[in-house]
Formats: structure tokens, sequence, C-alpha cells
């Protein structure tokens, strides 16, 4: 019998993870790429990708975790709220400890070393931008299609879901900083997470990038306020500078760690804005052929709760395992809405938390983010929902089970 043939469109952090784990099962695996490894290395950072226990996990099984020896830990997520008077103190600081320490790997370092491993492998890798007339052509060659990347004429193949998509255009102003000779942390490594009310989020961490450890801060702006600050930013230095005008503006402890910084090179900068999407999974080409989106091209979330790649490996995981337990049979529609539900079963709580947090904070959820300074146990609980979202619900998403959990805490 011939080997099963799957094409992917898209090799990032899902579709490589994927690719290499359908070649260690003996599929015949393509990789359709719009950019070469040496691009990728020498362009712009790619996101922030702050990667925890489960994910890191997924990485390992396959053999793919080449930077365990040199990529700092993250050890912790700390909380931290100003106090609303203005005297730059905090109203809210807590620390929770991670069960697993996590890891962030510029992609800049990881997407290039795993197109090598793919091919290595023995995966074919074409480097195109590949439109629809190019997938009709891999569904005519191919057992299955994956689509786990996509814009223009791709993306609008796969119709956004409005029952799981409550916004319709961006909630916050993105930005990126990757910068080096930031003080560390005095205790432990952390995700700093600092709440801005009516301003916006700040969280900065550890990582790897092409010239060594480095620190990455992620600046989330409500649209029109003070932080939705990069329209008119043109230069790295200008971005660096609008980076540390934040810090002191809004979070002096977090600007006394950045009084020597630099950035880690030119392109480590990045600043935009995208509407958290969730698409249905099933994509129809003219010819009527179906063809099945995964991770970013179907749910797309904000980056406030530092899901991306968590959310893409888990995908990427959970497609694999569909394709493995399918055996021989044909990848028809009911295959690629299973396989998608499949993974929706753990997704929707990703989806769920990630969309309330940029909501304002109503009263149960100030009451558990201030009750965890009082309870480690709650901190740390807190801490490692970054792991595992499914663990928020119920107790972060109902009022009545928040006060439950906390009457318990106090017991």
């Amino acid at each position: 019998m011939s080997k099963r043939k799957i094409t992917i469109v898209g090799g990032g952090q899902s579709g490589l993870q994927l690719g290499c784990g359908l070649l260690s099962n003996g599929y015949d695996v393509e990789i359709v790429q719009n950019r070469t490894a040496d691009e990728i290395r020498a362009g712009k950072v790619l996101s922030s990708q702050c990667m925890f226990g489960e994910a890191l996990a997924n990485e390992r099984e396959l053999g793919l975790n080449f930077w365990d020896a040199e990529c700092p830990t993250v050890d912790s997520i700390n909380f931290c709220v100003p106090a609303p008077d203005g005297s730059g103190n905090k109203a809210i600081d807590w620390n929770g400890k991670l069960d697993r320490a996590g890891r962030s790997v510029d992609q800049r370092v990881k997407i290039p070393r795993w197109l090598t491993e793919f091919e290595r492998r023995g995966g074919t890798i074409t480097i195109r931008d590949a439109g629809i007339d190019d997938l009709e052509a891999y569904a005519k060659s191919s057992d299955l299609v994956i689509v786990a990347a996509g814009k223009g004429e791709i993306a609008r193949l796969f119709e956004r879901d409005a029952e799981k998509s409550p916004f319709d255009k961006p909630q916050r102003a993105l930005a990126l900083t990757y910068v080096k000779g930031m003080l560390p942390r005095a205790d432990h490594s952390a995700v700093s997470f600092n709440l801005i009310p009516t301003v916006g989020e700040y969280f900065v961490f550890p990582a790897l990038t092409v010239n060594g450890p480095c620190d990455i801060m992620v600046f989330e702006g409500i649209p029109g306020g003070p932080m939705d600050c990069w329209k008119d930013v043109k230069t790295p230095a200008e971005h660096l500078a609008k980076s540390l005008w934040v810090l002191d503006t809004f979070l002096p402890w977090e600007a006394e760690r950045n009084r020597n910084v630099t950035l880690t090179d030119d392109n480590g900068i990045l600043a935009g804005a995208f509407a958290p999407t969730v698409r249905k999974p099933i994509g129809r080409l003219p010819s009527g052929a179906p063809v099945l989106g995964m991770a970013d091209a179907v749910v797309l979330n904000d980056p406030i709760t530092g899901q991306g790649s968590n959310n893409a490996s888990k995908a990427a995981k959970a497609y694999l395992d569909a394709i493995l337990a399918h055996g021989n049979r044909p990848y028809d529609a009911a295959f690629m809405q299973a396989t998608f539900d499949g993974y929706w079963n753990y997704a929707q709580y990703v989806t769920g938390w990630t969309n309330a947090l940029l909501q304002p904070p109503p009263p149960h959820v100030l009451n558990i983010m201030g009750a965890a300074q009082a309870y480690p146990e709650l901190a740390k609980r807190i801490a490692n929902g970054f792991d595992n979202p499914p663990d928020f619900f119920p107790w972060f998403a109902i009022p009545e089970e928040a006060d439950a959990y906390l009457k318990k805490l106090a017991a």
C-alpha cells in the first residue's frame, strides 16, 4: 500500500509540528511555506510565543525541543495592578509558581531549525505563496490538505463563525519589543503581567532570540487610549522609546528594570492589531473539494493570555492524534469536522477566557485577582491555568461559582 500523502499549507508552530509527527508515523508530507528559512531568520519577529508545560511536552515527545539547555525558563506568573491614586504603588501584587517551567524561543530561531529537521526526516518543503489554484492542485495530488496559515484568498475560504466570534474589530493595539539588558526579577523568573485599568495590559518574560537570551515586552493598548500609541512610530529607536515611555508613565516598577535596555536587533519589534476570530474549519474549493483549517487559520485569539503558540501546539497534537486514529479511511468532511470539534472541546475554554479578559473585568474577577494576594493556593491555580485554561471554568467565569470558591478558600 502506498503512503498517504498530506499537504500542509503553512510552516509555523502548528504546521511543522504536525508535519514532523506525521513523518514519524510513515506519512508522505509536503509543507508549503511562503518564506525560506534564511528569510525568516533575517526577518522581523513573528510573535511573543511564551509556551507552557503541556505545549512544550508536545514538542519534546516529537524530539523538537532543541533549546532546553540554552533557553531561559519562565518559572511563575506575577500579576500587578497599579494603585488608582497615581502614587506609583501597587494595588494588587502576587506571584504563582508554575508546576512546569515555560519557555519562549523566538520563531526566527525555531522555525528555520524545524524546517531543516522536517527535511532531514524526509519531508518535502515547497516555497510558494499558495493561492486557491494551488490548493486545487494539492487537493488532487494529496489525500488531505490542511491549511495552517492563510491571508487573503486562502483565509476567505474559512467562513467566520459568528456564534463563536463576539468581536468584529481589534480589541487591542498590539506591540512587541525584544530587548537585552533588562534587570532580572529578584527571586525567580516570571511572566510579569500588569493590568492598567482603562489603559491596557503589559507583560514581559525572558526568552531566547537570534543573538542569545533576551526579554520580550508585550503591550496591549485599549483602542483610543494612551497605549494605542504605535501608529506614528517610524524607526526601531522610536519604537523602543515609546515602549519605555509607557513604562515610565504607568508602571514605574517595570521602568526601573529597563534603565539600560537596548533592542536585541532592529527586527526585534512589531506593532499591529487584529480582530479575534473563530472560523468554520472546512473550506470548500471552487471544485467542491474540502480543505481543513488548523490553529490560527480557524481559531485566532488575542495574545492577552499568551495562548497563541500553545494553541498551535495543542491543535497540531489533536490533529495528529485524529489522523492516526482514522487509519486508511477517507478524509472526508465528516472527518474534518470531527477533528476540529475534538480540538474545539479544548480551545473553546481558551477563547472564552481570552475574550473575557478583553472586556472590563466584572466584580467577581476583580475579587478573584485581589484574593490571590491572600491565598497562595489561588495564585498558584491561576498561574497554572495558563498551561490548562479549562481549569478556569466554571469558577472564573460565573459569579456564583467564584463566590463559592472564595468562601471555600477562606474557610
